[in-house]
C-alpha cells in the first residue's frame, strides 16, 4: 500500500550554541571573547526563523525485494551501494522522504550577500542547523508512526552517503514522492531547489534494523 504524507513543522527549537557549533567554534568560548558574535548569532536566528517554512513530504511504499545492492520498490529497481542495501537488509516498506526550509531564508540570504558577509554567514549556517533539525523531526515522525505499528526503522540514508551516488538516488526518491506540494525541485546535476533542502530514505520492518534502536515507547 503507498502511503503519503506532507506535513509542516512550526516548532523547530534551534539556540545560538547550535549554530556556533555549527560554524566550527566553540560557544563557551565565543561567548567569552566574542560577546558581539553571539548577539548577531541569535539575530540571525530570530530573522531566519521568520524566513523559514519547513515541511516535510514522503512516501512509504512496499519492498518487493532487497540485494546486496539494489531493492525493489512498485516493480522498479533502485541501485545502491553495499553499504545502503545492508542498512535496510530486514525492510518491509520503505519511508522516501524530502524536506525543506522553502525559499524565503534563500532569498534573503541573496540579497545580503555582498553587503554583510558575516550575518549572511550567520544566517546561512542558522539553515544548515535548520535544516538538520527539520530531518530529524521528520525522521522522530516516521519512527512514531512505526512504533504504533509494532514495527522499527533503519538509520536515515542520505544520497551521497558511502557510495550511494546523489544522481542515481535523489531522482529515484523524486520519483515517488510529492516535492511539488512542498515547492523542491531537481536540476539536470540531481541538486535541490530550495538550497536547504534533504532528502532521504529509511527502512520500515518488523524487527529491529542492525544498525538502529528501536524507537523507544511513551
Amino acid at each position: 500500500m503507498r502511503e503519503q504524507v506532507i506535513r509542516s513543522y512550526s516548532e523547530l527549537k534551534i539556540d545560538a550554541d547550535m549554530v556556533i557549533r555549527m560554524q566550527g567554534a566553540d560557544p563557551a568560548l565565543i561567548r567569552q571573547r566574542k560577546p558581539r558574535l553571539v548577539d548577531l548569532v541569535e539575530k540571525a536566528i530570530i530573522e531566519g526563523m521568520q524566513s523559514i517554512q519547513p515541511v516535510a513530504a514522503y512516501t512509504i511504499l512496499p519492498v518487493e525485494e532487497i540485494g546486496l545492492e539494489s531493492f525493489t520498490l512498485v516493480g522498479i529497481a533502485w541501485s545502491v551501494s553495499p553499504f545502503v542495501a545492508q542498512r535496510l537488509t530486514g525492510a518491509q516498506a520503505i519511508a522516501a522522504v524530502v524536506c525543506t526550509l522553502g525559499a524565503g531564508l534563500e532569498a534573503r540570504i541573496s540579497r545580503l550577500a555582498d553587503n554583510d558577509p558575516v550575518y549572511t554567514f550567520a544566517l546561512d549556517t542558522f539553515g544548515s542547523v535548520a535544516a538538520n533539525c527539520l530531518r530529524v523531526a521528520a525522521c522522530d515522525d516516521i519512527k512514531a508512526s512505526a512504533w504504533q505499528n509494532n514495527l522499527y526503522t533503519s538509520m536515515p540514508l542520505i544520497p551521497g552517503l558511502n557510495g550511494w551516488s546523489v544522481e542515481v538516488s535523489q531522482p529515484k526518491i523524486f520519483s515517488v514522492v510529492d516535492t511539488n506540494s512542498i515547492g523542491v525541485t531537481l536540476n539536470e546535476s540531481a541538486q535541490m531547489t530550495p538550497r536547504k533542502s534533504i532528502s532521504m530514505v529509511l527502512g520500515i520492518g518488523k524487527f529491529p534494523f542492525a544498525t538502529e534502536h528501536p524507537f523507544p515507547a511513551g
